[in-house]
């Protein structure tokens, strides 16, 4: 079952005359950037018509809206860190993309310092109070949307103490002048950007929040226009507060009583969280999870990719599709190629990679979940990505889909817990940044769905921050009907699990060790986040494409071994393609797959930046 198309040549050359070209006119475009507002077209919400790639020398910031890979670049150029300028492009992404992360959620960090690489969970917890049957009524799961917009969702924020942390190891600049170009937009005002104002009109809960609905609604109910300067001051009161007393200044005092408050007053679904949920919450260091992916022309040794061990799934579901692809020796060439000739070869290698996934799927429903309280298989999280098991797991691919794909069994012993039905998962953001001190950032953040739990924390009746709806990332049924535990179940001060995929890619030398970074990537999407992420992996390590070019190549996604393939909307010869996976025996619908990765990669002696068209993002350097 082996597939051997042509590589592309052609994309090489394109390479380098993209190199060539970004050298010249990358430092134009950054400058033309970094006047006091950014043009409407570079916050669009589709292709924004930035013009990406670029290439710079010293240091580089790739973020999910202009405005925070300003506020990051001015970091860099006064001399801060790559976690520095983290810090300041999330404090600022809080305030003009507060549909997708901020202070109220939580965040996964990978920090690589030219030596040793570290992985920071600053996942939500759930408070103490909580208990299994959190989404029960009558035994039975409550409607998802019904969960999402009530106090009962919402987690132990941790985006700043795992900021505080990493700062704390990484940081050059101080606290406090981190938050300073955060608080003067916020003061001063942003232009509300046509995504931002697009999902505030047809969101169905946000205007039910007094203070979401002063400060994004006009008096009819109205979004707020676009090109509408919008200040924010209670946040910049939040933030002077945080930037003085340190992290614990969200955690404890006015902030955390406010957050407690607006929980537990929801009026239709009041949450337990309390002020000792919050006192308590600590961010971890844990180990990053790699693998490694075969050579090509391009990289005779082949490449290493890191990423984020439970309580994410990214590392483990991504390694294991690729690395299935890899035994069965898969290979296709850009999905950017696809003619008549070659759509009959694209749509074997995509039912292929559908397999993987559904297989990869099985397994992230049975076994992942916060390791603080689920045992790893055979005491390692790696075991699901050994050659053997790998090998096990290719050997059920067939050349029709298979009617259940189910989890493998890496222990060897019968069944202890259930599958997790499949859910619905939504939101994040995502930055990469990279400094002149040989420090790489990879953070993927998130306040879970659009918006969160469309609760906002403030002083007054106007402005804030949304607070996360992550505890819907749980199971809603915690044991199958025959009483097998779900390992993904709710549990007191448990981490729910997670698709973010902050991920790094490493040349490999020629004695199998590790050798220099040349990519660092993520993005936002849900379950979806494992797919774009896959795939721009696959473009940028396999398939002979730029960083852009794989980014831009078109989406696919499926989130759980019996779901429906998802193709993203203008699919190159998408109805062919359609009855083609059909002979297959693979089910496949259009729809709209919003990816947004930020990514920058190392070339030579370059930093090479690149932002998903799809959404706002855009990098900037010297």
């Amino acid at each position: 079952m082996i597939l051997n198309l042509p590589r592309r040549r052609a994309a090489q050359a394109a390479l380098a005359l993209s190199l060539a070209l970004h050298l010249l006119i990358g430092q134009a475009q950054a400058d033309r950037l970094l006047q006091d507002r950014p043009e409407t077209s570079h916050a669009s919400t589709s292709a924004n018509g930035v013009q990406s790639p670029q290439v710079f020398r010293h240091h580089i910031v790739s973020a999910a809206n202009p405005y925070a890979s300003r506020a990051g670049l001015e970091i860099l150029r006064a001399g801060g860190s790559a976690v520095d300028a983290a810090i300041t492009a999330q404090l600022v992404l809080n305030l003009v993309e507060p549909q997708s992360s901020g202070i109220g959620g939580g965040a996964l960090m990978l920090h690589f310092d030219g030596r040793s690489l570290r992985a920071y969970d600053g996942r939500e917890t759930a408070p103490r109070a909580v208990d299994q049957n959190l989404w029960l009524r009558d035994g039975k799961p409550i409607a998802f949307q019904e969960a999402v917009m009530s106090g009962r969702s919402v987690g132990t924020p941790g985006v700043l103490r795992v900021l505080e942390l990493a700062h704390q190891q990484h940081g050059r600049l101080a606290w406090a002048e981190l938050f300073e170009p955060a608080i003067r937009l916020a003061e001063r005002g942003f232009e509300i950007s046509p995504r931002l104002n697009s999902l505030l009109q047809r969101d169905p809960g946000l205007r039910k929040d007094p203070r979401a609905r002063a400060l994004f609604y006009s008096e009819d109910g109205s979004a707020l226009a676009v090109g509408t300067l919008l200040r924010n001051p209670d946040l910049a009161t939040i933030y002077r507060q945080i930037a003085q007393h340190g992290a614990s200044a969200f955690y404890q005092g006015a902030i955390a009583d406010q957050i407690v408050t607006v929980v537990r007053q929801h009026p239709t679904a009041p949450g337990v969280l309390d002020r000792e949920d919050l006192s308590r919450y600590r961010a971890v260091e844990r180990e990053a999870l790699c693998f490694s992916l075969p050579a090509t022309i391009r990289r005779e040794n082949g490449v290493e990719v890191c990423g984020f061990p439970p309580p994410s799934s990214g590392a483990i579901t991504i390694g294991q599709i690729l690395q299935i692809l890899s035994a069965l020796n898969i290979r296709s060439p850009g999905l950017n190629e696809l003619s008549t000739q070659s759509l009959s070869n694209h749509a074997q290698w995509m039912h292929f990679y559908i397999e993987a996934a559904r297989l990869a799927f099985a397994d992230r429903a049975l076994f992942i979940a916060d390791p603080d309280f689920i045992a790893a298989p055979a005491g390692h999280w790696s075991r699901l990505l050994m050659p053997a098991y790998i090998q096990e797991r290719a050997r059920l691919i067939g050349p029709r889909r298979m009617d259940t794909a189910a989890p493998g069994n890496p222990m060897l012993t019968g069944p202890s817990r259930a599958l997790m039905p499949e859910q619905p998962e939504a939101g994040t953001s995502h930055l990469a940044i990279a400094d002149r001190f040989g420090n790489v950032v990879s953070m993927t953040t998130t306040i879970e769905s659009a918006f969160g739990a469309r609760l906002m924390v403030g002083y007054t009746n106007r402005g804030g921050f949304l607070l996360n709806n992550q505890l819907t990332d749980f199971s809603f049924l915690p044991q199958s009907a025959e009483g097998l535990s779900i390992a993904n179940r709710v549990e007191p001060n448990k981490r729910p699990r997670s698709s973010m995929s902050p991920t790094m890619i490493f040349e490999k030398n020629s004695d199998g060790s590790r050798g220099p970074l040349i990519a660092a990537l993520g993005s936002p999407g849900g379950a979806s986040i494992l797919h774009y992420t896959a795939k721009t992996i696959l473009g940028f390590t396999q398939w002979g494409l730029d960083l852009q070019a794989a980014i831009d190549l078109p989406n696919f996604s499926i989130t759980g071994p019996q779901a429906t393939v998802q193709l993203e909307s203008g699919y190159p010869q998408s109805e062919t393609l359609l009855r083609e996976l059909s002979a297959y025996g693979q089910s496949a619908e259009l729809t709209e797959l919003t990816s947004g990765i930020q990514a920058v990669a190392r070339i030579g002696q370059h930093w090479y930046g690149a932002a998903d068209r799809r959404r706002e993002g855009v990098s900037l350097g010297d």
